[in-house]
């Protein structure tokens, strides 16, 4: 199965469970907003800027960022590259995420996320908000009536928020929220890659549901690009297992003429299930790099060669709940 990249007939799909159309590719904000303890690297706001104005003027059509990326300035930046260009193309779709302040992630709280979101980015209307990492929360307090669930439905029956969105983790949490029948949307990461599987029987449940399903941290938070200079996994140690299976991986790629990196970006981009695969950016090179790497050939014989180097289930990050 081929994938899908600039000039093909599916770079640009519907999201299901929304109106959008989404490009293959969305660019993750969270570098260029300057996260340096995660990415081991300032990031200017110039260059911010200059990556998301390179994410607007290139084949990519879909923006992702957060509230709480570093305090906001990653909408902030992206807000600024919005305004270098004129304001916000018709054709393209800033996907955002309502965040806790402190511990407070209240009804009131989601609001004024809502809020300061839409003034960074200068949009009235906010076409995709995600509740973001709700696992962290206590279930009942974020779905109590009037909190923050049942705010961010309040605002898109209002029309402040086209599309709703849950963002997190930890499925078997995920899979709690996902019951409630309210979000359109379902956004995984580090879950759903060449080393993890843990996001099985969510996305099918959110496929089941019509929701449209994103696919965040396909490299694992860094083991997976060309020069990694981590040994975790989305955020925690790597397992040896892990590390032995990247070795592994990375010897069979080469020998079919490819890379790792290249491999774990199309392992998401040719499933069908996929709407649109967050690739997070800290670069314009990097967005050119994205989307060299999502035309690249690989040959069809090496996907059979990597689902066999899978680790065993019991070193994902989260064992898949019946």
């Amino acid at each position: 199965m081929a994938t899908a990249h600039p000039g093909t007939a599916d770079w640009r799909r519907p999201l299901p469970g929304t109106p959008l159309t989404v490009t293959a590719i969305c660019a993750g904000g969270s570098p260029l907003g300057s996260m340096p303890g995660h990415y081991g690297h300032e990031v200017s706001a110039e260059q911010g800027v200059a990556v998301a104005r390179a994410v607007l003027e290139s084949a990519i059509r879909f923006q992702d960022t957060s509230n709480g990326y570093s305090e906001g300035e990653s909408e902030r930046r992206i807000g600024a590259a919005i305004r270098e260009v004129g304001g916000l193309p018709a054709d393209f779709v800033v996907g955002t995420k309502v965040d806790p302040l402190g511990r407070d992630y209240s009804g009131d709280r989601v609001r004024a996320s809502v809020d300061e979101s839409r003034e960074r980015l200068g949009l009235d209307v906010l076409p995709l908000v995600h509740l973001h990492d709700p696992e962290f929360f206590d279930f009942d307090e974020i779905t109590r009536p009037g909190g923050a669930v049942d705010a961010l439905v309040a605002l898109k029956e209002a029309g402040v928020v086209g599309s709703i969105g849950l963002a997190g983790g930890r499925v078997q949490e995920m899979a709690r929220y996902l019951a409630l029948g309210v979000f359109d949307v379902l956004l995984v990461h580090n879950r759903w890659t060449l080393l993890d599987r843990s996001a099985t029987d969510l996305i099918a449940e959110a496929v089941e549901r019509g929701m449209g399903v994103l696919n965040a941290a396909v490299y694992g938070g860094g083991l997976l690009t060309p020069r990694p200079r981590v040994t975790t996994y989305g955020y925690h140690p790597a397992r040896p297992e892990v590390l032995d299976a990247v070795a592994a991986m990375r010897a069979a790629c080469e020998r079919h003429g490819t890379d790792v990196t290249t491999a774990a970006l199309q392992f998401s981009l040719r499933d069908p299930r996929i709407a649109s695969t967050i690739v997070g950016v800290g670069s314009p090179e990097h967005v050119a790099d994205t989307l060299a790497r999502a035309a690249a050939p690989v040959p069809d014989e090496l996907w059979d060669e990597l689902a066999e180097l899978l680790p065993p289930r019991r070193v994902w990050l989260d064992a898949p709940f019946d």
